[in-house]
């Protein structure tokens, strides 16, 4: 009855309503048969589990390939031994579930071999967080210094086939990776007291957030090997990297600024009554309560960073969006462009869908918005 009673109220309170509400409902009855119909009659499901591997790794050698899945299991069992380092509890049950289905949905389209790699990858984060709540923290931080190492040794020479989501994702985390600290550093020096400090910040930070991003992504591409020895090899991804965190770090100062603006003023006070140096407060008292407001809007730029690197495009590098064209455009499939975009297009989705996920998460361990 409520139902019957919010419809009659919302949509049929009168003859006009009435009449928008039907011819509404029979629109979207229309274009949704005819998207329904698509989807299961017309549409050429199979070339996506027939290029899987291009969309997944590119061009990148077949017997190379474990490379990349020892790095996600590295990076995953790693993530697993600092959650379980910073949130005492047992191993969230969704997450078993998750691995569970991801591994039984991709069965069926997965050679023998590759089936055992996906199996370790995805078993790899609810296992680093069973074994994180057996370690000391010391050995749980050093575990992760050594993984990092790992990555480097493995991706060292290796990257320049690489393509295809690999490549996007791991596009993501090294701009990631090296602009978060350039913004903090921005970000203090244009709140800092120091007067060419804060010139450069300001110069720097406003140069870049009024130039469009493929603008700084041609300028990296061709520039940075120009600043460094001729006899140096740049390998394309390092330029790129340069470009996507140059633009990124400009967006996370400002957000990082305005939460060291929203900081108490009694908090700086506090801190100097404790003989903190400059320093030390913005280390223990300062960052870490501007960095926690800031969290939804950090989060926002990692997720802008990460659907960004479809640009990489336009400059013939083998991203995800230029797997997908180069499989639309083989013969064989001729036709498909709408079914391999619409792919793409989920996993770009699933991906931001992750990260706002696991934002939410941290925000409520934090307490953000609460108290």
């Amino acid at each position: 009855m409520r139902a019957l009673t919010w419809l009659k109220e919302n949509l049929f309170n009168g003859w006009f309503n009435s009449l928008l509400t039907v011819v509404t409902a029979w629109l979207l009855f229309i274009v949704a048969k005819g998207v329904l119909r698509w989807i299961f009659e017309e549409a050429r499901w199979s070339v996506v589990p027939e290029n899987m591997r291009l969309l997944m790794v590119g061009s990148y050698p077949p017997d190379q390939v474990w490379r990349i899945w020892t790095i996600a299991a590295v990076v995953l069992f790693g993530a697993g031994l600092l959650y379980a380092h910073r949130y005492r509890g047992r191993v969230p049950s969704w997450m078993w579930v998750g691995a569970v289905s991801i591994f039984a949905v991709s069965f069926p389209v997965l050679l023998p071999l590759t089936r055992v790699f996906l199996l370790v990858t995805v078993l790899s984060l609810p296992v680093g967080i069973t074994v994180g709540h057996l370690l000391p923290p010391r050995v749980v931080n050093a575990a992760a210094a050594f993984g990092a190492l790992a990555i480097l040794f493995l991706l060292w020479g290796k990257t320049s086939r690489l393509g295809g989501f690999s490549f996007t994702l791991m596009l993501t985390v090294l701009a990631s990776v090296f602009a978060f600290p350039l913004g903090l550093l921005l970000a203090l020096g244009r709140t800092g007291k120091w007067p060419v400090f804060r010139a450069l910040s300001i110069l720097y930070i406003e140069l870049i957030r009024g130039v469009p991003l493929i603008t700084v992504l041609f300028l990296s591409y061709y520039m940075v090997p120009l600043f460094l020895p001729a006899s140096w090899e740049v390998p394309t991804l390092f330029s790129i990297v340069v470009g996507f965190s140059m633009f990124a770090a400009a967006y996370l100062a400002e957000y990082v600024r305005g939460g060291i603006q929203g900081v108490p003023k009694g908090q700086y006070e506090a801190a100097w009554a404790l003989g903190l140096s400059g320093t030390q407060s913005a280390r223990y008292i300062i960052l870490p309560q501007a960095i926690r407001s800031v969290i939804p809007a950090l989060i926002g730029q990692l997720i802008a960073i990460f659907k960004d690197t479809s640009l990489v495009y336009i400059l013939g590098l083998f991203d995800l969006l230029f797997m997908a064209i180069t499989v639309a455009r083989n013969p064989k499939y001729l036709g498909t462009e709408r079914e391999v975009l619409l792919f793409i297009a989920l996993v770009y989705f699933v991906g931001a869908a992750l990260m706002s996920y696991a934002s939410r998460r941290l925000e409520r361990a934090m307490g953000l918005g609460t108290r």
